[in-house]
């Protein structure tokens, strides 16, 4: 599997070039994970070099971390039945990388971040009520 394609590297990078400004807070934009374990990446930043990502990392001893980590590692991992560090396809989030790290750490790891997360994301959003009177009062 291809861990990164050309729209997320361009996304990756736009990231990684906006991180000097002082509001920067970036929505993850891909995640990696390992198939027959724990552990899993959310990357918000490509750097230069092409292959040291940032975001939140978790392996799976319950303390998910804030960090760099190597693309090329990720790929270079062999796994049984030959298996390997996988993307996943279906993931997107409108949530920051903050709220994630925080989440992450209250409920132990990415995975259970992951449940409450979307759990908010796809909760429907009440309307507010119509004034019929148009802002006169009645």
């Amino acid at each position: 599997m291809i861990l990164l394609t050309p729209e997320l590297h361009a996304a990756l990078r736009v990231n990684a070039d906006r991180s000097a400004e002082s509001d920067h807070d970036p929505v993850p934009v891909v995640k990696f994970f390992n198939p027959l374990g724990a552990a899993t990446w959310l990357a918000t930043e490509l750097y230069g070099d092409g292959d040291t990502l940032f975001g939140l990392a978790d392996l799976g001893f319950g303390c998910p971390e804030l960090g760099c980590f190597s693309l090329s590692e990720l790929a270079s991992l062999h796994l049984p039945f030959g298996l390997g560090i996988e993307r996943d396809i279906g993931f997107s989030t409108t949530a920051s990388l903050s709220v994630w790290a925080d989440t992450a750490r209250r409920a132990g790891s990415i995975q259970q971040a992951q449940s409450i997360i979307w759990r908010i994301e796809s909760a429907p959003v009440p309307e507010l009520p119509t004034d019929p009177e148009g802002g006169k009062g009645g």
